[in-house]
């Protein structure tokens, strides 16, 4: 088995876990009257050119940011570090977050040109956690076709933060979860 069929088994695994939660797992949040009928999510094909290793740019002194949820309630998070990387002709940067700094994992929102028609309308997530998305030379692996629309995409009980306009980037990522779509 190549590397890249590994990966790609892997990113499919990811996606069939996350549709037998929704399903049938007590804590999803998907509303118990959806689940019986709920076939799965919708998701771009997996595309490579959507994975990258990239090193993480750590800010010297991280700014606290008070990020806004679909609550209109606050949340805040810690701007640690940015990842740049190459995407549709152009460097792109993201702001990697951290809600406590002792807490390694970092948190990736971002909103993109498929926001509002093909994938859910806030933008989606990527959460990176350091003993998973880590390469052996210590880059992180940024992998869109991770990437997931938060719980408030599934119902609106939920309490969700919005991604901050650093985060907002201006091409279309056709990977990762689409809109989701109530089954019948």
């Amino acid at each position: 088995m190549s590397d890249t069929t590994g990966w790609e088994a892997a990113v499919r695994e990811h996606r069939e876990r996350k549709d037998r939660y929704l399903a049938r797992d007590p804590h999803s949040p998907l509303p118990s009257e959806l689940r019986d009928a709920f076939e799965g999510l919708d998701y771009f094909p997996i595309d490579p050119a959507y994975r990258f290793e990239l090193e993480l740019h750590e800010h010297a002194d991280p700014e606290t940011v008070t990020v806004h949820t679909t609550t209109e309630g606050e949340r805040d998070y810690l701007m640690w570090g940015e990842f740049r990387f190459d995407l549709d002709g152009a460097e792109r940067t993201l702001q990697a977050f951290r809600r406590d700094p002792d807490d390694p994992a970092l948190w990736l929102p971002f909103r993109d040109g498929t926001n509002g028609e093909e994938t859910y309308g806030a933008g989606r997530y990527l959460d990176l956690e350091p003993e998973e998305d880590r390469t052996a030379d210590g880059l992180w692996v940024v992998d869109f076709n991770l990437a997931y629309s938060p719980f408030c995409a599934y119902s609106p009980a939920y309490e969700c933060p919005l991604v901050p306009m650093e985060n907002w980037l201006s091409v279309r990522v056709e990977a990762g979860e689409r809109t989701f779509e109530p089954p019948e």
